[in-house]
């Protein structure tokens, strides 16, 4: 056919009724169809102010909201779906996790714990190149927490009501004395890890890993002798163990690393079992009991077979 001038209007018209076809009228039309998910409601006027803030200080370019099939990390129990995001105007999906993923982000610490982590966040992680956030002021900051706190919807509901009651319970057991305080908290570890020693030995090489360990996630909190009187402590209550008390009260390799793989909710004690290794857990375990403590059960009896290469 000849490139005539109607060929080319019409041409250029077909091109451009199938490019918006394409890229706005069927999305319309599938995402107009969106159902709210299990955990959609609407957010509270102080999450909506808090949004606006996350959004105003440029948190979505390194913070995702979208869990995929093949991530591994925070919020991972829950994929992400259309009907998560029935009202957020815009989506704030991200492109780049310079940062966790924050979409099932709430009531994953309590509030104290990001109070810390928004004042600076090498309080809480050491190794975190966030930036520090204590410019917006406390009133401001209130509601970024808010914000945070509500990510994951019906879920952090859920879970702020977990974090809740047990930093009521946190709190009277550390008002109840050191001796009640230490009970509380080694009755909440299951029986069966309180008799198991740590299975490795604590070798030159493995204290020198599991000091390493300690200086990159637990400093912030627990400070450089272990006493509890890191950075973070002045925004912590209850304030962060002190590892000294431990000696003499029952303590032993297999509570150590339940707590650190578990945490201790309702206090600003995390989780660590999505980012650390059995044998970092191990070592950093190792590193507490020897130099801390004082008190080191590695390798001793109860044991098992030798692993392959220790």
């Amino acid at each position: 056919m000849k490139m005539t001038p109607a060929a080319i209007v019409f041409g250029s018209l077909l091109i451009l009724v199938a490019v918006v076809s394409v890229v706005i009228i069927l999305p319309y039309a599938n995402t107009s169809k969106t159902i709210p998910s299990d955990l959609f409601r609407d957010r509270t006027a102080m999450e909506e102010k808090g949004r606006a803030l996350y959004i105003s200080n440029g948190c979505v370019y390194c913070h995702t909201q979208s869990i995929r099939s093949i991530d591994w990390g925070l919020g991972a129990e829950r994929l992400a779906q259309a009907g998560d995001y029935l009202k957020d105007y815009p989506i704030l999906l991200g492109s780049q996790r310079t940062g966790p993923d924050l979409s099932q982000e709430g009531g994953e610490h309590p509030n104290d714990w990001h109070q810390a982590h928004f004042t600076n966040p090498r309080f809480t992680r050491p190794l975190s190149i966030m930036p520090p956030f204590l410019f917006l002021k406390q009133a401001n900051l209130d509601v970024l927490i808010q914000y945070t706190q509500s990510l994951g919807l019906k879920n952090a509901d859920l879970r702020m009501e977990r974090q809740t009651l047990w930093k009521k319970r946190s709190i009277d057991a550390y008002e109840s004395g050191v001796n009640e305080n230490v009970a509380w908290i080694h009755a909440n570890v299951p029986k069966g890890w309180h008799d198991i020693p740590t299975p490795y030995p604590a070798s030159e090489a493995g204290l020198a890993r599991g000091a390493k360990i300690y200086q990159d996630f637990c400093f912030g909190c627990h400070g450089p002798v272990g006493d509890g009187m890191g950075p973070a402590q002045p925004y912590l209550y209850p304030p962060p163990l002190n590892f000294t008390i431990l000696k003499g009260r029952g303590v032993s390799g297999g509570i150590i690393y339940y707590q650190i793989m578990n945490g201790i909710t309702g206090t600003a004690m995390p989780y660590f079992k999505r980012e650390l290794e059995s044998e970092k857990i191990w070592d950093v375990g190792n590193y507490i009991a020897k130099y801390f403590i004082g008190e080191i059960d590695a390798n001793k009896e109860p044991r098992g077979i030798d692993a392959a290469y220790e």
